[in-house]
């Protein structure tokens, strides 16, 4: 048996250039898991992260690793092997997961490559209705919307905040979504509308006619009015891009409302939030073979479809990063291993 695989590894920190294809071990089977040859890979803001060394951290909580490592974690393919113990799933299974996460964000989740490793407990069917680039691009982006949105899912403490993330209920309220038109963003919108919100989408202009085909009541071009003036009254804001200036959303928000920031560091408005009456919360995506089975159904009937920005070859991978640091991205992009 060949026991080496195509990967693409780095053996330092840096820009897309450090990214190599090249020969790799392939991974062994342990008990509980299952060997996946994968098809697609569905690429996420945690991979560029790590690839140049979290550098946006305080010094103290950059990664220490060891190199060679491989980045990724969200993948769809066929169970090729599976450990004894392992009763759910056989071989010729296709599958999708977000393997390891956050347990695995230091280069120990592996996805950028022809096999990976997979705890049974993070795999789940492939929506047999769509493709396995597809399948791939729904991972992170949509298990991020869906803890966020409809169900957290786990009790794990919150790294984030004190408080355990609560979803809301979206029946019938306003929902506002900042960076619509992105991975997390285009899936926050769909959900949304599933649960029979008025949903507001905030991106750029050419995004319209995209956003409004996936459900959007209203849109917002960033680029000719900034939303938190023209918006008032919100049940919900799902800020998808986050950061310090999550904040100028709060005055969007009527009293008893919500702003969910995926990317909270940096906020600074706590204050302001109490006095508002706003609840502010986040959380960290963690991977879920149980809700990854949930939302199979809604990917297979169309329900909530995944757009694709962009496709890329494995050996391209540099290639792909450098098209996520353009930005203004639709959907997802996603490495083709097939």
């Amino acid at each position: 048996m060949n026991d080496t695989m195509k990967a693409v590894r780095q053996h330092e920190f840096g820009g897309p250039e450090v990214l190599v294809y090249e020969d790799a071990p392939k991974p062994e089977l342990k008990p509980g898991k299952v060997l996946v040859r994968v098809h697609a890979i569905g690429i996420n803001p945690p991979d560029w992260y790590l690839r140049d060394g979290y550098k946006a951290l305080p010094p103290e909580w950059q990664p220490k690793v060891d190199f060679p490592i491989i980045l990724g974690t969200d993948i769809s393919g066929v169970i090729e092997e599976v450990a004894g113990d392992v009763k759910d799933f056989a071989v010729g299974d296709e599958v999708y997961s977000m393997v390891r996460f956050p347990t695995g964000m230091m280069g120990d989740s592996k996805a950028y490559a022809e096999y990976a490793s997979v705890p049974a407990s993070e795999v789940a069917l492939k929506p047999a209705g769509i493709d396995h680039v597809h399948a791939a691009g729904a991972l992170m982006s949509l298990l991020t919307a869906w803890q966020f949105m409809i169900d957290l899912g786990h009790d794990e403490p919150n790294p984030l905040q004190p408080y355990k993330h609560e979803p809301v209920p979206l029946e019938g309220k306003t929902v506002l979504v900042n960076g619509a038109a992105g991975g997390v963003g285009h899936f926050a919108v769909q959900l949304a509308k599933w649960k029979g919100a008025h949903v507001i989408a905030v991106a750029s202009g050419k995004h319209e006619a995209f956003l409004r085909g996936l459900g959007a009541d209203d849109f917002i071009d960033y680029a000719k009015n900034h939303p938190e003036d023209v918006a008032h009254d919100v049940d919900l804001v799902v800020d998808a891009v986050g950061g310090p200036s999550t904040g100028r959303f709060l005055r969007t928000i009527k009293r008893g409302g919500a702003l969910f920031p995926v990317f909270p560091l940096g906020f600074s408005g706590a204050e302001e939030a109490g006095k508002l009456g706003i609840t502010v919360s986040a959380s960290q995506v963690r991977s879920s073979g149980v809700q990854l089975e949930e939302v199979r159904h809604l990917l297979n009937d169309g329900t909530i479809r995944v757009a694709i920005d962009s496709t890329f070859s494995l050996a391209d991978a540099g290639k792909a990063h450098e098209r996520a640091a353009e930005g203004h991205i639709q959907g997802k992009i996603v490495l083709n291993v097939a």
